[in-house]
């Protein structure tokens, strides 16, 4: 920096205190718990072809709220949603070497639950203003052994359901939703998560709401539930017993939830719309208050879609602002915003897919389908500019942020555009 741009101030931050942090636990979840704990029974799942096979009383009311909620047929709860994820893709009978088109602009797990089944995750680029994965993208990088699309609805904000859905339709290929970050927005009036052939949610400690840990898939298929239900729960006891006929060569894990998580999640279910809104709100009002800020834009809502701002996500551009992104950060730091990211992820150039995975290396099983794979810096462009030099997030899950922070934040905006010049 030119000069300290506190000092503008007489030396003070314009927030000189700590956010609130997000709870979403009340006394009817701790109460919830204790209910559990006194009746023993933490988990009621077993291994087994019996009533209990598909989990104890709180698990299976858990499920049967979350389908009516979201208006879709089955509900399969896990420990975590990168279990979800990789139960998910097992679901759906891929063959190694198969391929799966995703985004780069996710979490680590949407990518490493396709290679856990010894598929090929191919990048497709993102669109510049939703950070959603570009159908345009996604067409160019179809071949003969593209098996499905894996869309992320990325902080809160839906995928281009329209597009991509004729796009598996064209080409027969599986639609799997990861709406982890996106619990209750809407595409065209319904829940994104079961708007694919199998998707789903987390539950983790940072989400709208959370049991700690945990996950819900949701389709509306009913062999891919009992697909689901399997991989869960350890499929290949159940296979053996002969019990599972149609379920021959499955292979299962414990990714069960227990009855503490599923008795939070009935609480928190009823919570959850509550949540969302008060995201929405903190979004509407940064909105108004940053809307005349040049070379900041500012969060795109899909049409016919609505947004649950897991995250607050913001595009800036340097060129118009004479300075670069990072001492923009940099000021907004020193004037006490808290939650600030200025990068998220370009998965393709973590260095598992740089140094382990790409190429076919031979210590990697890609390697014996005789089909070599480039993650080579360059073909996420989009994203990766986004990366380098003018994404700005707001992590506004972290806090329950009320009106007075909002405005703080709003006002500190405002001071460091007003002395651009000085930064």
């Amino acid at each position: 920096m030119k000069k300290n741009i506190l000092a503008l101030n007489g030396g003070k931050p314009i927030i000189n205190y700590s956010f609130k942090i997000s709870n979403s636990i009340d006394r009817k979840d701790i109460n919830s718990v204790v209910k559990v704990m006194k009746t023993g029974v933490l988990s009621g799942f077993v291994a087994s072809d019996n009533e209990f096979f598909r989990g104890g009383n709180e698990v299976r009311k858990f499920e049967n709220l979350w389908s009516k909620y979201f208006k879709v047929k089955f509900s399969v709860s896990v420990n975590s949603w990168t279990s979800g994820l990789i139960a998910c893709i097992g679901a759906l009978d891929f063959e190694p070497g198969d391929e799966i088109i995703t985004t780069p602009w996710t979490m680590c797990a949407t990518a490493t639950a396709i290679i856990h089944w010894n598929c090929i995750p191919v990048f497709a680029d993102i669109e510049p203003d939703t950070f959603c994965i570009d159908p345009i993208s996604v067409e160019k990088r179809i071949t003969k052994k593209t098996k499905a699309i894996l869309a992320v609805d990325i902080f809160g904000q839906s995928c281009d359901y329209i597009r991509l859905m004729k796009l598996a339709k064209k080409y027969n290929l599986k639609l799997i939703c990861d709406s982890a970050q996106s619990i209750l927005t809407t595409f065209k009036g319904r829940y994104v998560g079961g708007l694919g052939d199998i998707g789903g949610y987390s539950l983790n400690y940072h989400k709208h709401i959370n049991t700690g840990e945990g996950g819900v898939i949701v389709t509306n298929n009913k062999n891919y539930a009992k697909k689901l239900y399997a991989i869960r729960n350890h499929a290949e006891a159940i296979v053996a017993k002969g019990t599972k006929k149609e379920l021959t060569n499955m292979i299962g894990y414990n990714f069960r939830m227990g009855e503490i998580e599923a008795a939070i999640g009935i609480q928190q279910l009823k919570k959850v719309k509550k949540r969302v809104k008060l995201k929405q709100n903190i979004a509407k009002q940064l909105n108004i208050g940053l809307k005349n800020l040049k070379g900041l834009k500012l969060p795109k809502v899909r049409k016919h879609s609505t947004h649950s701002y897991y995250l607050y996500p913001m595009i800036l551009n340097p060129k118009i602002l004479g300075v670069s992104r990072k001492k923009i950060f940099k000021a907004l730091e020193a004037e006490g915003i808290q939650g600030l990211t200025e990068k998220y992820i370009t998965l393709h150039l973590y260095p598992m897919y740089q140094k382990k995975i790409a190429y076919g290396s031979k210590n990697f099983p890609w390697s014996y389908f005789g089909k070599k794979i480039s993650y080579k810096k360059g073909i996420c462009p989009v994203a990766e500019n986004l990366q380098d030099k003018t994404f700005l997030g707001l992590q506004i899950q972290l806090f329950d942020l009320n009106k007075k922070d909002v405005d703080r934040i709003i006002k500190a905006f405002k001071k460091v555009w007003q002395n651009i010049d000085d930064i």
